[in-house]
């Protein structure tokens, strides 16, 4: 089969690979029809994630046909077709009895994160997504492997395109997440920092719930006018203001009730910090976390589903004690949201296809990274079909 595989920063090939085969008699093989290169993609494209190995198949956001079933395989059968969540998670440990999916502690059999200077497990296995998260062969390819068929992959009827479903594979979900994490509804407002995928999905979804007042923070004027024109959210390009005063100054000087950090790791900081990060000395930058402390509201929450790695310098841990803000974050429980986001695209509520701006054939997914890369063509999210 082709599949689209990992050489080093920057270096991203379609090779030919072996046909994936059963492995677990819970694995289903599953013919590839549509893929996505994620915001998340990119930090693996430039070298930032460890664990990453040459050869590795990249891709976490895909769909298709199953084609072969394990004998235990009982939630699917041949010829059913399903969007794939990115978390692989087994549905019967201690955490995924409590829904909290991507904490699955037996689906991820590598080493896990150092944290503290002691190794732990990290939490469940993802596809395509480096040794550090169990490296699983990724969907950007022809055929894959599903392992934990019976809990995840979940079937979509004929009537619904690929690209109306293929996003709850991650972004919609993380979006979702987002949100609910905000515990914003009704009367309510937000600041999303970063207009990306993400971001987008995100105020897709405070719209849908609600939320009365969006801001949105970036400095790409083409995913701020997206966001503005499709989801009735304010602007605000950081190039220009200061964004967390210019939410303040436009909240009765309180700050919006939450702020979700759709940015992550690879944040525009300061010079300082980005010297740091190449020595090593910081592992993140901590420009977005700080411009959402400054902006959320007394007794409000940040919300942080963007992805971020070991420690930062210049965290404002007073400044968030002495406003009484809530942090909530992690990898998303995408099984857990599914149902009712399906449901949600059934009745029209959402519609993620709407962000896609790029569809090409997946021998071109190498071009399609590095448009996405470098933000050309007013790229918003490519989708790959083999």
């Amino acid at each position: 089969m082709r599949a689209l595989t990992y050489h080093g920063s920057h270096d991203v090939r379609v090779d030919t690979h072996p046909d994936p085969i059963l492995e677990e008699s819970d694995d289903i093989i599953l013919k590839i029809t549509a893929t996505a290169i994620c915001g998340s993609d990119l930090h693996l494209y430039r070298g930032k994630i460890p664990e990453l190995k040459e050869g590795d198949i990249l891709g976490h956001e895909f769909m298709g046909e199953v084609v072969d079933v394990g004998k235990e395989v009982t939630a699917l059968q041949k010829d059913d077709r399903v969007v794939v969540p990115f978390v692989i998670a087994c549905g019967e440990c201690f955490f995924c009895e409590k829904q909290l999916f991507s904490a699955c502690e037996t689906t991820n059999p590598d080493r896990g994160a150092i944290v503290n200077q002691k190794e732990i497990l990290s939490g469940a296995a993802l596809f395509g997504f480096s040794h550090l998260y169990g490296g699983i062969p990724g969907g950007q390819a022809e055929y894959v492997r599903v392992p934990k068929a019976n809990i995840g992959p979940i079937k979509i009827e004929d009537k619904l395109a690929d690209e109306q479903v293929l996003f709850l594979s991650d972004i919609l979900p993380t979006g979702y997440q987002a949100v609910i994490n905000a515990e914003v509804g009704p009367r309510s407002s937000i600041a999303i920092f970063g207009a990306g995928p993400v971001g987008l999905m995100t105020a897709a979804c405070a719209r849908m719930l609600g939320v009365e007042k969006i801001f949105i923070v970036d400095h790409h004027l083409y995913r701020l006018e997206f966001a503005r024109k499709m989801y009735d959210a304010i602007p605000l390009n950081f190039d220009e203001v200061n964004a967390a005063e210019a939410i303040i100054e436009n909240t009765a000087f309180r700050g919006v009730d939450a702020v979700i950090d759709a940015v992550g790791f690879e944040a525009k900081g300061s010079t300082l910090e980005t010297v740091m990060t190449n020595l090593k000395l910081e592992g993140s930058s901590g420009q977005a976390l700080r411009q959402c402390i400054a902006a959320v509201r007394r007794g409000g929450i940040v919300s942080v589903p963007g992805v971020y790695a070991g420690f930062i310098h210049g965290f404002l841990f007073g400044d968030a004690f002495e406003k009484g803000i809530t942090f909530k974050m992690g990898q998303t429980h995408v099984q857990r949201f599914l149902p009712e986001l399906l449901t949600f695209i059934e009745e029209g509520k959402l519609q993620p296809n709407e962000i896609v701006s790029h569809r090409l054939p997946l021998v071109k997914a190498a071009e399609g990274y590095k448009i996405f890369d470098q933000k050309n063509e007013e790229c918003r999210k490519v989708v790959l079909t083999p």
